[in-house]
């Protein structure tokens, strides 16, 4: 009987090692792939996108409208290049302006 308890509590690990590591790996990827596949539904042109080869450019219309269609970049004044719709690494966030802060007036002391 020692062997039926011994073989219960190494199914058990078994069942955490599973769990853990869904929790730690899948689970988190699934949630790239959703952010990713959202991110990419939501292109429209005049988004400032940087491509997975490191390409910076502008949308300027998208093709077809499947998952699979391409994009239209514009990476220069007069030089546009199409891109899978797939190699579009993540839409550039402008950076906010940092606020002016004034410079403090002198104040002068009496006297002077």
């Amino acid at each position: 009987m020692i062997g039926a308890s011994g073989s219960g509590g190494f199914f058990l690990l078994i069942i955490a090692a599973f769990a853990f590591l869904w929790l730690v790996l899948v689970r988190p990827q699934k949630k790239r792939q959703v952010a990713q596949q959202q991110m990419l539904s939501e292109l429209k042109p005049g988004d400032e996108v940087v491509t997975a080869g490191g390409i910076y450019g502008e949308i300027t219309r998208l093709g077809e409208e499947d998952e699979e269609g391409d994009v239209y970049v514009r990476i220069a004044p007069a030089l546009e290049v199409r891109v899978a719709r797939r190699a579009i690494g993540g839409i550039v966030v402008p950076p906010e302006p940092e606020p002016q802060l004034s410079e403090p007036e002198e104040v002068q002391q009496p006297g002077e």
